[in-house]
């Protein structure tokens, strides 16, 4: 905490919910401003827990001691959360198959005044900004601070949507910590969306501040907010813009993206692929704060343009702000470019452009192959999935291999051509992508090296940030393979998605 950060945790009224024996020992703690969460589990020692370390207050719980703190905090809600009146702390209860309880978790909540103050020159532009970040980092905590600072300091009409009671405590009286700003509490999860709109529509704000965007009903209404004018704060799952842009539930925050097929000539003149992948619309919001840690803040002004660079494979520079044990803050830049294998969409995108160039017609040594009733779509596919040397063509006579049907022309044609024939049992993929694949060898080939070097980027993710990452899209081989490596390594994997579009999704253990 820097010296411009006041802390208020209402920590007498904390103490007091606890049993008085083990309030009392609390209030005499050395670090009692360290305190996290107090553990109350029926026969086990009470525990006091602190950011690396945890102790034992007192012994055994009790069925009183848990009747003690439940008669002295407010009703239970559907996620087993109760709090105390106009204060942050939260007390979590766990139950037993009878529906009764028998444990608490007791989490001590602290308003922190101040932390808004490195983001304050953007909050106070009336630009909607996007908090990301892992949990626990601020986020948070930096939406409480901004909609007192808006409320209060800059006079603005300010509803925070509180789905959790995270932003303004248990209750129905909000914490003080959000200054004059008005709490609209959110009666199940899957509502959020209906409050956010009803917000707009009934209360007349001028800024709307919601804490965990999460799914795509929550994704149109903040779009449907943003559209009408008002200043929209929010945070969503996801830790870096490109864990948003790789989303497709939460890509709409930042635009949307889309592939779209270019005209030979419009490739020309781009001088880029023929596919490529666009921003659908403008971002709902304008500017994406990523909390890298509580004092370091990476910052992408202009959305819209940081995206289309981005989609265009060009690095791009954001802010990067990080204050100091003085409070004292240095700004730097930082090079964004989109890496690792959570963007699969831009993978495809380049390997399409990869396709157009190596079979491009004109390729010198392609293998010419002529699809004698066996739809030539397949057999383009076929190439690319295998990453052969090979182009489809239309006349049988400028072929080097035929790929026939059994009992089509294929003899007739191989006459006048020379052609090497392979015949076929049925007009299936999986049959044109194994004799593809034999004609060109068994070795593993650039498109499964490809594939499995992505896999292995997606593995290390998965052990590191714990999030399930999607690879890109892979035919029925490549992704047993795929799901194999994903086992040796001890993790879990499934196939979603429906073909050409099936693809492995990696999972924590």
């Amino acid at each position: 905490m820097t010296p411009e950060q006041t802390v208020t945790d209402n920590i007498e009224e904390f103490l007091g919910v606890l049993p008085p024996r083990v309030g009392a020992a609390l209030k005499q703690h050395r670090r009692l401003d360290d305190l996290l969460e107090v553990v109350v589990d029926l026969g086990r020692p009470i525990e006091a827990r602190f950011p690396e370390a945890f102790e034992i207050i007192d012994g055994e719980a009790t069925k009183d001691d848990l009747a003690y703190v439940i008669s002295r905090v407010g009703d239970f809600d559907r996620d087993n959360r109760a709090g105390i009146e106009r204060t942050l702390h939260r007390i979590s209860c766990m139950r037993n198959r009878l529906g009764e309880i028998v444990g608490l978790t007791c989490r001590v909540g602290r308003a922190v005044y101040g932390t808004v103050d490195v983001i304050r020159d953007i909050v106070e532009t009336g630009r909607s900004i996007l908090l990301l970040g892992r949990p626990g980092v601020g986020k948070t905590t930096k939406l409480r601070e901004a909609a007192r600072v808006l409320a209060e300091e800059l006079g603005k009409r300010v509803v925070v949507v509180d789905t959790n009671n995270e932003i303004a405590g248990d209750g129905d009286i909000p914490h003080p910590a959000i200054g004059r700003a008005r709490r609209m509490q959110v009666p199940q999860d899957r509502e959020q969306c209906d409050v956010m709109i009803e917000g707009v529509e009934n209360h007349m704000p001028e800024v709307i501040i919601i804490d965990e965007i999460s799914n795509e009903r929550d994704a149109f209404a903040a779009r449907t907010i943003a559209e009408r004018g008002v200043q929209l704060i929010a945070t969503a799952h996801g830790n870096t813009l490109e864990n948003i842009m790789s989303n497709p539930t939460m890509a709409d925050l930042i635009g949307g993206i889309q592939a779209v097929t270019l005209s030979d000539e419009e490739a020309r003149k781009r001088g880029t692929q023929k596919t490529v992948l666009e921003r659908k619309s403008p971002p709902t919001f304008d500017t994406v704060i990523e909390i890298e840690e509580m004092d370091r803040l990476i910052v992408h002004h202009d959305v819209a343009r940081t995206v289309d660079e981005l989609l265009l494979g060009q690095d791009t520079t954001a802010e990067v702000r990080e204050t100091d044990a003085e409070g004292r803050m240095a700004r730097s830049q930082r090079q964004v470019a989109l890496v690792g294998s959570t963007w699969t969409a831009r993978r495809e995108a380049l390997d399409e452009e990869e396709y157009e160039e190596f079979y491009s017609p004109e390729s010198d040594g392609a293998v010419r192959i002529y699809a004698d009733g066996v739809t030539r779509r397949k057999v383009d596919r076929a190439i690319r999935e295998l990453r052969a040397s090979a182009v489809t063509v239309s006349d049988p006579r400028d072929a080097s291999v035929i790929v026939a049907l059994t009992g089509q022309r294929a003899s007739a044609h191989r006459a006048r051509s020379g052609a090497r024939t392979i015949a076929l049992r049925s007009n299936t993929y999986g049959q044109v992508y194994e004799a593809l694949r034999d004609l060109f060898g068994s070795d593993l080939g650039a498109r499964e090296r490809y594939a499995l070097q992505e896999t292995e980027q997606a593995i290390a993710q998965v052990v590191q940030y714990g999030q399930p990452i999607e690879l890109a899209p892979q035919n029925a081989y490549v992704r047993r393979l795929q799901h194999e490596l994903v086992a040796q390594q001890h993790l879990r994997s499934e196939s979603v998605g429906r073909e050409p579009r099936r693809r492995v999704r990696v999972l924590p253990y």
